[in-house]
């Protein structure tokens, strides 16, 4: 899970791609309680590199929580992310996130996740 949020961070699909299923599922406040299918939605912020709302911020994940079902894990944490400010200060914000991976042929693959 941190390989995959450092990918995001970095606007680094390749790796982004190799983690996720083709079929990755979503709900998070981007898509506005829509459930996001396929990995289009998902490239449209990979593709705005430097203007990416992930750019230039330091993400922390608190709490983690890992429940591992056979071929199936689930792994939710608080995902703290933190910006410089332009006038010296820092702002922090905090998402709850669920991330679900499957083991598919061999590999863990990301499924699905929920972000709010």
């Amino acid at each position: 899970t941190l390989r995959l949020i450092t990918s995001i961070v970095e606007s680094d699909w390749a790796t982004y791609t190799e983690l996720c299923a083709d079929d990755l599922t979503a709900f998070e406040p981007e898509a506005e309680g829509y459930l996001i299918q396929g990995m289009p939605f998902h490239k449209h912020y990979f593709d705005m590199k430097d203007r990416s709302p992930y750019a230039g911020v330091t993400t922390t994940l608190s709490s983690p929580h890992v429940r591992i079902m056979g071929d199936v894990a689930i792994i939710a944490y608080i995902r703290l992310t933190q910006r410089a400010e332009s006038g010296g200060g820092s702002h922090t914000t905090a998402f709850r996130e669920t991330r679900v991976w499957q083991k598919r042929d061999g590999t863990w693959k990301h499924v699905h996740f929920h972000r709010s």
